[in-house]
This record gives structure tokens, sequence and C-alpha cells, in this order.
């Protein structure tokens, strides 16, 4: 067992267990009017960043941005410094160790990808969750409950689930297995919850 445990997530998503994954600015303008509070931004570009926040903030939605897959922006250490303080999102989900640490630094919520591919991919996430100490880890592909379970009893962090996640049922068998929430890009899962 890791040595992680010392610290915990101070945040329980308010209950919401399904976390929207925002793929296009269409999805985003329809989540806006929902009573959906958290979301997950993927894939959109750097000029877009402040007036997603702006239209987030002025619908009371809490984002947290995929720092790996914004466009136009180099995933390193100065670019998160300008998240953080510029863009100033809810939470950054990342890969890397410096993005999640300087989130941290500055009072943002970190989120740790953690790709389920093999051991030695699990055992490399595993030593960055011990050094970064990450408030959750993303387990992806998140429709392996045992897993979702092991991650989270070896590490001590919160998980979430996500990717490849396509029926009610597989939410509920990974919620079940102690996930604290569910992320997804499908749309007709997004109001489980």
């Amino acid at each position: 067992m890791l040595k992680v445990r010392k610290r915990r997530a101070k945040v329980d998503f308010n209950g919401q267990q399904v976390l929207p994954a925002i793929k296009s600015m269409k999805d985003f303008e329809k989540i806006l009017t929902s009573n959906i509070e958290y979301i997950v931004m993927l894939e959109v570009h750097i000029s877009q960043l402040e007036s997603i926040m702006r239209y987030a903030r002025s619908h009371f939605k809490k984002v947290l941005l995929h720092a790996d897959l914004i466009q136009g922006l180099k995933n390193d250490e100065y670019s998160t410094e300008f998240l953080c303080q510029k863009i100033k999102p809810d939470g950054l989900i990342s890969t890397r160790g410096s993005v999640l640490k300087t989130a941290k630094k500055n009072g943002i919520l970190s989120i740790q990808r953690l790709f389920l591919l093999d051991t030695i991919a699990i055992d490399t996430s595993y030593k960055l969750a011990e050094k970064v100490h990450p408030d959750f880890i993303e387990v992806l592909p998140g429709c392996v409950p045992h897993l979702i379970e092991k991650v989270h009893i070896e590490t001590g962090i919160p998980v979430i689930a996500g990717g490849l996640i396509t029926k009610k049922e597989e939410i509920n068998s990974v919620l079940a297995a102690g996930a604290k929430a569910v992320t997804t890009s499908r749309k007709d899962l997004w109001s489980i919850s």
C-alpha cells in the first residue's frame, strides 16, 4: 500500500455522480441551462477559455479543465500557472505531475488521470500519486469495477471513473466499487445521478 493516505479531497461534487465531459461548444451551451453543477471540458482551444469560464460562472457551473487537451497551450508548469491565475478553473485534470503540483499550489482541485494499460503504467501512476498527492484519480477506462476499487485501496485517494462507460448499469457498478463520480461524454447518461 502507498503512503498517500494523508490527504483527502475537499470536494464531493455536491452529490453529483455523473460529470459530463463536454467536447463541443454546442454541448457546453446546452449544459448551461441544466441543473448539472460540475462539468469537465475536453478539447477546448485556448482562445475559448476565458469566455467558457465567464459563461460557466454566470450559470453557476464548476469547470474541471482537462489541461492535457487544451489546444494551443503547451502542457507545462508555466501554462498551468496561466490557467490557475488567469482562467481560474475549479479543477485541472492531467497525467503530468508538474501540472498537478502547480494546480495544488494554487488551490485548484487536482485530478490525476491514470490509464489502465498494464502493470507498468499502473505502478508508474501510483508513484506519481504518492509524489503529488492529487485530490482525485480519474481511472480510465472506468468500466472495470474491481480495478477502480483496487486503485482506491492502493492509494487511499478518491477515484473518478471515466472512459468506455456506456450504460447506467456500468455507472452503478463503478459507483458501488467505490468511485466518487463518473465522467462521460455520452449525453444520454448526463442526467443520471
